[in-house]
C-alpha cells in the first residue's frame, strides 16, 4: 500500500517540478504551509479570516447575522466578497534572464510563477484582493485586483500565457504602475534583479512614497550566485542578447565574479533596508514556505 506524501513534501521545489499545473501547485503549496504554520517562527499569524465582523454604528441593519446573534448575543455584520482586507500587487518579471535553469528542478521564471500562484492563493484565501503585472522592458499585462476566488484563475492563466523574453528595463514598469495605484497597498516583487540597481531602487522607493508596503524577492539561480561550474571550459550566453557571449574557463573569473555578485546583492540588501523596503534573497532550491512567512510578516504590518 503507497502512503501519500506529506504535505510539508510540497513546499519543496523538487518535488514540485514535477507538477505541471499552477492551481494544483498552489494548492499544495498553501496547504503545505498552514499544516506547518505551528511550528514555524510565526505561530499566531491568521491565515484564515472570518466571514464576519463585529457590528459598528452606521452599519445596514439589512447586514446583520442574527442566527450569529441568537448563539452569542452579539451583533456580527456578514461580510461579502467584495469587502477585502487588503489590495496586493503581484510584479512578476518576464524578462530573458528570468528563463534560467542551470540543470536543477526548475528556472527562475518557473519558480517565481509558482511562488507567485502560491501567494495569490493564499492572499484570497484571507479574502484580500490580489493584482498581477507582468513586466520586462515595459509592463507586458495588467490585471486589476480582485478579492474573489474565482480570480486565482485569471491570474494564473496569465503566468501559464507567457514565455521570458525581452531585455529588463523593471524601473519604468514600477514607476508606470506607482502612479496607476491609489489605494495604499502591498506590493511584492518575484525578480533576479539583473538590472541597474539605482534605477531599479529609484523604482521600489516610488513605491514607498506612495505609501504601499514592498517586499523584494530576488531570485537566483545557485550558479549565479557561485559560478561553480566544473567544466573545463564554458560557453556563456546571454538570455537577453544572444549575440552576447563568453567562451572561458570558468575557474579563472570565478573569484572576481563571486565579488561583483555579492556586491550587488549588499547593494540591494542595504539600500532596501534604508528605503524601508522588505528584501529577501531567494534561490530556486529554497522551500517555498519561507518565502510565504516573509509576505505574512508584511501582511501583519498592513492589519
Amino acid at each position: 500500500m503507497t502512503t501519500a506524501p506529506a504535505l510539508s513534501t510540497y513546499l519543496d521545489p523538487e518535488a514540485l517540478s514535477r507538477i505541471t499545473r499552477l492551481d494544483l501547485i498552489a494548492r499544495l503549496v498553501v496547504e503545505g504551509f498552514i499544516t506547518g504554520l505551528h511550528r514555524s517562527p510565526y505561530h499566531g499569524f491568521s491565515v484564515e479570516f472570518s466571514e464576519h465582523r463585529p457590528y459598528l454604528p452606521g452599519d445596514p441593519l439589512r447586514d446583520l447575522d442574527w442566527k450569529a446573534y441568537a448563539k452569542t448575543g452579539r451583533l456580527y455584520i456578514k461580510q461579502y466578497e467584495e469587502e477585502t482586507n487588503l489590495k496586493a500587487y503581484l510584479l512578476l518579471d518576464t524578462s530573458g534572464s528570468m528563463a534560467y535553469q542551470s540543470g536543477g528542478s526548475m528556472s527562475k521564471f518557473r519558480y517565481a510563477c509558482c511562488l507567485g500562484a502560491s501567494l495569490a492563493h493564499l492572499m484570497l484565501r484571507q479574502r484580500d484582493a490580489v493584482g498581477l503585472m507582468l513586466f520586462d522592458e515595459r509592463i507586458q499585462s495588467y490585471v486589476p485586483p480582485r478579492s474573489v476566488q474565482s480570480h486565482l484563475q485569471v491570474l494564473l492563466g496569465q503566468m501559464d500565457q507567457v514565455k521570458p523574453a525581452a531585455d529588463t528595463r523593471m524601473a519604468s514598469a514600477f514607476h508606470d504602475l506607482a502612479e496607476r495605484l491609489s489605494r495604499r497597498g502591498l506590493v511584492v516583487v518575484l525578480s533576479d534583479l539583473l538590472d541597474d540597481p539605482e534605477e531599479v531602487l529609484s523604482g521600489l522607493r516610488h513605491f514607498r512614497y506612495r505609501g504601499h508596503e514592498v517586499v523584494v524577492f530576488h531570485l537566483l539561480d545557485p550558479r549565479e550566485r557561485d559560478l561553480d561550474f566544473r567544466r573545463q571550459e564554458t560557453r556563456f550566453v546571454s538570455l537577453e542578447d544572444p549575440e552576447q557571449n563568453l567562451t572561458t574557463q570558468p575557474w579563472h573569473i570565478q573569484e572576481d565574479y563571486r565579488q561583483l555578485m555579492d556586491q550587488l546583492i549588499q547593494t540591494y540588501r542595504a539600500r532596501c533596508a534604508d528605503a524601508g523596503i522588505d528584501y529577501a534573497l531567494i534561490d530556486t532550491t529554497t522551500p517555498f514556505d519561507q518565502a510565504l512567512s516573509r509576505y505574512l510578516v508584511q501582511r501583519k504590518k498592513l492589519g
